[in-house]
């Protein structure tokens, strides 16, 4: 009988472990729902997103996702504002690993049923789904996800990590204090100006002034190198922080996010969280090189057709795309305009 009694107990504790268990994982749940429902959640768009037919044999293992951060006085996230920062996040599925591509706002590109114009012009014109269209017709892409954030978003989160080290160097060193007096504008605050230039930790305030600098040597395209920094010492962070602070971001951040990525969707990445490891990064086009046309500075492609196929080496590690007949005919058009053909 003793032993029965034993038994009898042990399973009733077994169960109200389980059932603990399971309470714990719907109630984690629940919240996720409740704080991923609280971003500006916006899929009007979605239905209006092309895709072409892609012939890499690879895109389909990898999960692609547009984030952009908006060039916006008010914090606007919309339309009617200007991406200032354009990157494409592309996860290998299998690996995890992240690879980001940085398109330069000023690059040259046939924005669909609008003609030609700078890239950062369509989140202008139309918000989310011209832009993700203008991306997938000149690229031969497939992004249907979007992430949207603001200079109060990504000032905030760095914040409530800490803080992120830069290096900044005396060039940059009033530009950043500049762009630190315009931010403050922008967001209320009050924040002080860097006293030196070097390695050291620095707020959001400053973080974000760092990624806005275009007027040092090396201009837009240095300025997208300094975006992908900060956006990997984020991801850095994030990933080695205690539950507290993460759950201190997403109750601030969040409803500061304008994307079509839904709580299942947000659920189906941050599972993977801790695995997620950002390998490489470059900017797109592959020259880093900038000309004027009818008196406006613009980024042409010196060959869109062979720098899409080093962007989908580089992606997707597919070594001999061919890039999509639209694709070419842009390139052509291009090269006309340039006068390279």
């Amino acid at each position: 009988m003793n032993s029965k009694r034993k038994k009898r107990k042990l399973r009733k504790k077994l169960l109200l472990l389980i059932d603990l268990i399971l309470l714990l994982i719907v109630a984690g749940f629940g919240y996720f729902i409740y704080i991923t429902d609280k971003t500006q959640l916006d899929k009007s768009g979605d239905a209006s997103i092309v895709t072409n037919d892609i012939d890499s044999k690879e895109i389909g293992g990898y999960r692609n996702i547009a984030i952009f951060g908006v060039d916006s006085r008010d914090n606007a996230l919309k339309k009617s504002t200007h991406s200032d920062t354009i990157v494409i996040a592309s996860i290998n599925r299998k690996s995890k690993d992240i690879k980001l591509v940085s398109i330069y706002r000023d690059t040259y590109v046939d924005i669909p049923d609008n003609g030609f114009n700078k890239i950062n012009w369509a989140y202008f014109k139309d918000g989310y789904p011209l832009a993700l269209n203008t991306i997938n017709t000149n690229f031969d892409l497939d992004i249907k996800e979007y992430v949207t954030v603001n200079f109060n978003a990504v000032c905030k989160v760095i914040d409530l990590l800490g803080g992120i080290e830069l290096d900044i160097t005396k060039e940059e060193l009033k530009y950043v204090n500049g762009y630190t007096k315009e931010l403050n504008k922008i967001n209320g605050t009050s924040v002080g100006n860097l006293k030196s230039a070097g390695t050291q930790v620095v707020n959001g305030t400053h973080a974000t002034a760092y990624a806005r600098i275009r007027y040092t040597s090396g201009g837009d395209f240095k300025r997208t190198e300094r975006q992908r920094i900060v956006i990997q010492k984020i991801f850095e962070k994030t990933k080695s922080s205690d539950l507290l602070t993460i759950n201190s971001i997403i109750n601030e951040i969040f409803p500061q996010i304008y994307t079509n990525l839904d709580s299942m969707d947000m659920l189906s990445l941050a599972k993977d969280i801790l695995a997620y490891n950002i390998t490489d990064e470059t900017g797109f086009p592959f020259e880093n090189t900038a000309q004027y046309y009818k008196k406006i500075s613009y980024v042409f492609p010196v060959d869109l057709a062979a720098n899409v196929t080093e962007l989908h080496k580089f992606l997707f590690d597919d070594e001999a795309y061919v890039p999509s007949a639209k694709v070419q005919e842009i390139s052509t058009k291009i090269l006309e305009i340039t006068g390279k053909k």
